[in-house]
């Protein structure tokens, strides 16, 4: 199957999407007790969502890295799911995507949220030839992600390499498909 180079892959549904986050024990048991982010999380702190799985694995190392002991998965609405994506930038300069740097300097300093391409994982960790998206929230985008668009928190730590979620390609609408840039299917 050939996979376009940068496609949201995700577990979804009508009115959902999954995130995943890591956390240390201090951040998550509190946030799977309250079913919301609350202190020690920090509103003033970027914070990076990921829908792919193996990605967070990877960045995570399976629930092995300090400090990154607890993997979450957060179901959070589509609707601020898209808004994220629609109050975005990318986290660099893309000559495909930006009229010049300085357009995309102007960009980057309105935008609450950031995207990066980073490599998909397949089961080992290995990268694969297409890209998976992560995306920073900060300012109004970390708040509305910790008050407004989380729906459920559950703490799947456990038998992690057992429960590999079947994802699919998100269906995006072609102007957010275009400003946080993804590939458009022919």
């Amino acid at each position: 199957m050939n996979v376009p180079f940068r496609q949201i892959r995700a577990a979804y549904t009508d009115e959902t999407i999954t995130v995943y986050q890591a956390y240390s024990s201090a951040i998550a048991r509190p946030a799977v007790a309250a079913q919301r982010f609350v202190p020690p999380f920090k509103l003033d702190r970027m914070t990076w969502i990921k829908p792919s799985f193996l990605w967070m694995m990877y960045r995570c190392g399976w629930a092995a890295k300090p400090g990154q002991s607890h993997v979450l998965a957060v179901e959070i609405t589509r609707e601020g799911w898209e808004w994220a994506l629609a109050h975005a930038c990318l986290s660099h300069y893309d000559r495909e995507h930006h009229a010049d740097h300085e357009s995309w300097r102007a960009l980057l300093r309105e935008s609450p949220v950031r995207i990066q391409w980073d490599p998909e994982r397949d089961r080992e960790l290995n990268p694969l030839p297409h890209r998976s998206i992560q995306v920073g929230l900060s300012g109004e985008a970390i708040r509305r992600y910790a008050e407004d668009w989380t729906v459920s928190i559950t703490d799947i730590t456990e038998g992690l390499r057992d429960r590999v979620p079947q994802e699919r390609p998100y269906p995006l609408p072609p102007d957010l498909a275009q400003r946080i840039g993804a590939t458009v299917a022919d």
